[in-house]
Order: C-alpha cells, then structure tokens, then sequence
C-alpha cells in the first residue's frame, strides 16, 4: 500500500473514532454514574455509607443495566430514527428544488426543539418537586433536535453561507456535547435515586423474602438488634454462640450485611460483619 493510499484510510480511521468515541465514553461514563447515584440512595436509605459496601466500577455498571434499560432502548431508537431521516433530508438537499422545504422543516424543528427544551427547563425551576423524572432528558432532546434543525438550515440556504473553520466546528461539537452530557448526567441522578429510594422502601415489605442465616461464634457478638436471639452452646472452656433472627442483606466488600426480622426503614439496624472466617454462617430458605 502506498503512502498516498493509506492517507485517506488513516484520516476516515480518525473520522469514525471521533465520530463514535464520544458518544460511547459519555453512555459508559452515565451508566456508572447511574450506579453510583443508587446505591448511594439506597445505601443512605438503609441508614449506611455506600463506602462500606466496597462496590466497584463494574458493580454499578450492573446496576445501571438494570434499571437504566428502558431510557437506553428509547435512547437507541430515537437515534436510528433520526439517523434515517436526516440521511434522507441529506440526500434531498442534492436536489436544489428542494432546499425550500428542507428549509421549511428544518425552520419548524428548531423552534420546536427550543420550545422543547426552554419549556421544560423553565417547569423545572419554577416548580421543581413536580417536574416529571425524566425532564432533563427531555431537555437534552430539545438542544439536540434545535442543533441538528440549524445544521440542516444552513446547509439548505439558497446562498452559500460562509465557510466555518474546523476549529469553530470543533468548540460548537464541544460545547453541544458538554451540554447534552450535563442534561444526561442530571436526569441519571434524578432517576438513580429514585430507583434507590424505592428499592429500600420495597425491602422494608419484603425483608422476609431475604435468605435467613444463623451465626455462629466462639466470642460474643452482642448484637443488640430487636429481633435477634443470642444462644448459649459451648461450654466454658470452649464457648460458641448462635445468633438467629436474621436475613442476608449483601456480601460484598469483605464484609456482610444482615437485616433483622421485622426490619423497618428510618429505624432498624443493619449489622455487618468481616467476611473473614472468624463467623460461620448457615443459610436457610
């Protein structure tokens, strides 16, 4: 291959990882900030510190998966939706016949995407505890449809409009994208924990559904737990301890994290203990 040919092959290389690079960055950075945002509500709810769960990067990229599907199926649709039309009003646009109307629908998309975008900004500030959840997304929606409109207007004008450099592409690139990934980053908080908080709220109904274990111990635990029961088996010279009343909340972090029976949000106590051999764990149904 010569150097002539590979030129072109290396500049469409660098086209196409501009071109899906930050997209994929900005979806994978909001998927582990969506998993943060709920376990931190849902740590928090449980009266703990996310901290002491030991979550990883992976972690709360499973999290996310979990209950960020809907918005990401809606997001893939949307974007082959619009992939297909705007490759057909880019194709119009070789026709010059056309460029009126293209003008036209371009013109009513950017005033619906700014109407879109400002009126649900400014429901937003101006009542905030009875904006719908999942308003920042709608935002994000508005600024994109209103951006992708002016693009297409400009490129529909009868007269050529002056060239713009790439460095004037690049900052309004940059600053679109900025824009849209705070809106993302935004409704994700928002819609992380809400799914936090309704988790924890779910528990409290549903503790006894969880795995029921009894402890067993050669040194006193003292769990002070309403609900759990401490048994005396050993013998002086060799104690041993059961503990019973207690549901498996998590392993994770090296440690383990119970609910007693009758567990209540707001008052009841989580116990965790080290997952380091010294307890030995039964597991029931």
């Amino acid at each position: 291959m010569t150097q002539a040919a590979s030129g072109p092959s290396k500049a469409r290389l660098l086209a196409i990882i501009a071109t899906i690079g930050p997209p994929i960055t900005v979806i994978g950075s909001v998927l582990v900030y969506f998993g943060w945002v709920k376990a931190d509500a849902e740590a928090k709810s449980l009266g703990l510190n996310v901290a002491l769960f030991g979550y990883t990067t992976q972690d709360y990229v499973r999290f996310s998966t979990m209950h960020a599907a809907i918005p990401l199926v809606c997001l893939l649709v949307v974007g082959l939706f619009w992939l297909g039309l705007d490759r057909r009003l880019s194709e119009r646009l070789r026709d010059g016949r056309a460029w009126p109307k293209v003008r036209r629908i371009a013109g009513v998309a950017a005033v619906a995407g700014f109407v879109l975008a400002g009126g649900t900004l400014l429901l937003v500030l101006l009542d905030p505890d009875q904006t719908v959840l999942f308003a920042p997304y709608v935002v994000a929606a508005g600024v994109l449809l209103a951006a992708w409109a002016a693009r297409l207007r400009r490129l529909a004008q009868a007269v050529p409009a002056p060239p713009v450099s790439i460095e004037q592409r690049a900052g309004e690139a940059v600053l679109l994208l900025g824009l849209v990934t705070v809106l993302l980053f935004w409704g994700a908080a928002d819609h992380a924990q809400a799914v936090g908080q309704r988790i924890a709220s779910d528990l409290e109904q549903h503790v006894n559904s969880l795995p029921e274990v009894e402890l067993y111990s050669t040194e006193r635990l003292a769990i002070g737990a309403e609900g759990v029961t401490e048994e005396a088996l050993g013998t002086s010279t060799a104690p041993l301890y059961r503990y019973a009343g207690l549901r498996l909340l998590d392993l994770s972090g090296g440690n383990l994290f119970f609910l007693p029976d009758g567990w209540k949000a707001g008052s009841g106590t989580v116990v965790v203990l080290p997952n380091n051999g010294t307890v030995r764990v039964e597991y029931g149904p």
